[in-house]
């Protein structure tokens, strides 16, 4: 039968097809003979190139290994967040549905298990096709030609090698050609097909196989069904075009295009490919966001990425390990408990409201371990500032991308008490320590071979003590004394104090402007992880361990990639820390911070910087050691005085640890800690003679919210 006149080709065109053919096929011929004979006469010089071009590739195609998601879990093994540039994870081939591979294979290359690299009759059918219509608008590519396209574009390093990799043309597939013919030397037909499964793009996000299954259907690759199966083997030939999340009409109408092709290779019954097209996309699309924001623990997540991009031993520059976080298909084992962390956000929600100009902040740590089981702050994480939204984490340290952090105030007492004790001064060391009070600086004794201090030092009490001014290391520390412990101090140096807090994980970096006799003050900036794990030290008895977010890295194959054990080390003597928790237990125990008493023993210390920028508490039992903080704050985020602000619906008057920052820690604690047994410290072997402190009234409410709370609350026995 004669073509019809309107589609009878021209001559020209006729003879272009034969030489077409011709050449293709001379071409191929070579292609799989190995492109070791030179030819000529068959098309000419352009023939000739194409071969020589071809001899020039490599004979095998590098497949590195793909870019799959990192799963970040909390410490019972639930996902908290993932890290990807592609959202993939892969699954081996039984892994998959037969169902999806049949419909896979049914659409794209149903004779893939019987011709090798290149489907010939395809191949020239689409030539022709594409030739009459002087552009490529049928495919012939092979499943493998396919994955080594997908192969070449995902590792394009360069604008260049994408545009080459993803060019419309006859030189790119005869490339791809020559790589598909080495792959299939190689790989089995399962491990190609694996390879693509796990390789292809799937629209919205999806890399793979399994992610595709559980973003548009929220089930396992092994278990899409022939609907489902007809989708996601729809989308390969163009996953944005066909999206069923943005074009379900066009979805629905290229999936019914592969059950007809199943039914028509006998793949699925008919009657059940016409069922399954009376039957909508049946979507149940989930998200799997890369990165912090989204997740359910976002601050802490951020502390365990930085924590991650600082070690070392995961690449060697700060980019190689972003990397691998990316790519790797990491499981990144962590501490956070999340029943913590839930008792931490709502302490601090408790106390300080997102809206607040001010920022509310708790850090939550295991002594004897350093695990941190929560980071909780009062403004969230977020690019909005005008919603008070933030990226900056305000409860780790500067060096993991935190804030500069706040001044403690008089929670660096604990360190000048302990350096006292753990030079051998007894618990009953007492001074006369009224108010005011000015020091010559010249009497404190700096580290050996550093210059000495100079100059006065006038110093006033925040407190007063209703059994006058002279005092041990109890009252010293119940009625947070500034000139008691500035004695102290001055009979201990301020070097020890100093190195002990350091020690202790104080990140002390600065000592020219760091270590004077002002350290037992706490005007050195700390965030709230520093200080837990400080005070964490004393619940540990003397064993301070760095804190830590992660425990152990395992890589795409399961294997431990790295475990991170504690790094822990006595800094002081068990007596000493003993006697440390005796003197801190008082705070709580009928001292500023006694609305907090907890159903198990527990110490703590009030921290109040002078301008009450910042009000802290710091407390620990013998399993939990915690610290928090609320810190003014302007919108340019300068600190600023908290008195004249309002936080939390209460206008403050006068800012106090006790008062403030102590109900954020107590609220937490009294959670985490419901139900635990009854477990107290080791007592000091001696508490020196004298060392009682007598009771005294509670002292009249002024003001604040529910007053400053600095008044005793009851005898503490000593």
């Amino acid at each position: 039968m004669s073509m019809p006149p309107q589609e009878r080709l021209p001559a020209y065109r006729v003879l272009t097809h034969l030489g077409l053919m011709v050449a293709v096929s001379a071409v191929l011929g070579l292609v799989v003979a190995g492109l070791a004979v030179p030819f000529a006469g068959v098309a000419g010089l352009g023939a000739r190139n194409v071969s020589k071009g071809m001899a020039d590739l490599p004979e095998e195609l590098e497949t590195q290994p793909l870019s799959q998601r990192t799963t970040i879990l909390d410490a019972d093994g639930n996902r908290i967040a993932s890290l990807y540039d592609e959202n993939r994870v892969t699954v081996p081939l039984k892994g998959i549905s037969r169902t999806m591979v049949k419909a896979l294979v049914a659409i794209e290359d149903y004779r893939f298990y019987q011709h090798g690299a290149l489907d010939l009759k395809g191949t020239l059918r689409a030539l022709i096709t594409n030739q009459a219509s002087d552009g490529v608008v049928q495919g012939g590519s092979s499943i493998t030609q396919q994955l080594v396209k997908l192969t070449l574009q995902s590792q394009a390093k360069t604008p260049e090698e994408l545009k080459a990799a993803t060019a419309d043309t006859y030189a790119r597939k005869l490339k791809e050609l020559r790589y598909a013919i080495a792959l299939e030397q190689t790989h089995s037909k399962d491990w190609i097909l694996e390879r693509y499964l796990n390789t292809a793009y799937f629209g919205d996000g999806a890399y793979g196989i399994q992610s595709a299954a559980r973003h548009y259907f929220d089930v396992n690759a092994r278990d899409l069904n022939v609907r489902q199966s007809a989708v996601l083997a729809g989308l390969v030939k163009n996953p944005t075009g066909y999206d069923p999340t943005n074009y379900p009409d066009r979805a629905i109408e290229r999936r019914n295009v592969v059950l007809d092709r199943m039914a028509q290779l006998n793949v699925i019954p008919r009657e059940k490919a016409d069922k399954a097209k009376e039957k909508d996309l049946g979507l149940k699309v989930t998200e799997t966001s890369s990165g912090c924001l989204n997740s359910t623990a976002p601050f802490f997540c951020d502390f365990v990425v930085e924590y991650l991009l600082d070690d070392e031993s995961l690449g060697k520059t700060r980019d190689e390990r972003e990397n691998l976080l990316k790519t790797g298909g990491l499981t990144i084992q962590t501490t956070l408990s999340m029943s913590d962390q839930q008792a931490a956000d709502a302490g601090v929600q408790n106390h300080v409201q997102q809206s607040d100009p001010a920022i509310g902040a708790l850090a939550i740590v295991q002594p004897g371990t350093g695990n941190v089981v929560a980071l909780a702050q009062s403004r969230p994480m977020g690019v909005n500032p005008k919603k008070n939204e933030t990226f900056v984490n305000y409860t780790i340290p500067r060096e993991y991308g935190g804030s500069n952090g706040f001044q403690p105030g008089s929670t660096f007492k604990a360190f000048t008490l302990a350096a006292a004790l753990d030079m051998g001064m007894p618990l009953s060391t007492a001074y006369n320590a009224p108010s005011p009070m000015t020091f010559d600086q010249a009497d404190f004794a700096n580290c050996p071979g550093q210059p000495g201090f100079v100059g006065p030092y006038p110093v006033s009490n925040s407190t007063s003590t209703p059994t006058g001014s002279y005092m041990n290391m109890y009252g010293g520390t119940r009625y947070s004394i500034n000139t008691y412990f500035l004695q102290l101090e001055e009979a201990t140096g301020v070097c020890k104090p100093f190195e002990l807090a350091k020690a202790m994980g104080v990140r002390l970096t600065d000592p020219a402007v760091e270590r004077f006799p002002s350290f037992t003050l706490g005007v050195t900036d700390a965030s709230p992880l520093e200080m837990a794990e400080a005070y964490a030290t004393f619940a540990a008895r003397g064993l301070h361990c760095d804190s830590r977010p992660v425990t152990q890295i395992k890589d795409a194959n399961g294997t431990v990639l790295k475990d991170y054990a504690s790094n822990c080390q006595q800094v002081m003597q068990q007596t000493t820390a003993d006697a440390v928790n005796d003197v801190l237990r008082g705070v709580i125990e009928g001292g500023f911070a006694d609305a907090q008493r907890l159903s198990v023993p527990a110490a703590g210390k009030t921290g109040t910087t002078s301008a009450q920028k910042a009000v802290w508490f710091a407390g620990y039992t013998t399993k939990y050691a915690a610290a928090a903080t609320i810190a003014g704050i302007t919108p340019a985020g300068v600190p600023d005085e908290l008195p004249g602000k309002t936080i939390s619906g209460s206008y403050i008057y006068e800012a106090s640890g006790s008062g403030f920052a102590a109900p954020i820690w107590g609220d937490a604690l009294k959670a985490i800690t419901a139900g635990d047994p009854y477990e107290d410290f080791v007592p000091p072997t001696t508490a020196g003679a004298g060392d009682t402190v007598p009771y005294v009234p509670p002292a009249p409410n002024n003001g604040g919210r529910g007053g400053d709370g600095r008044g005793p609350r009851g005898p503490r026995g000593r």
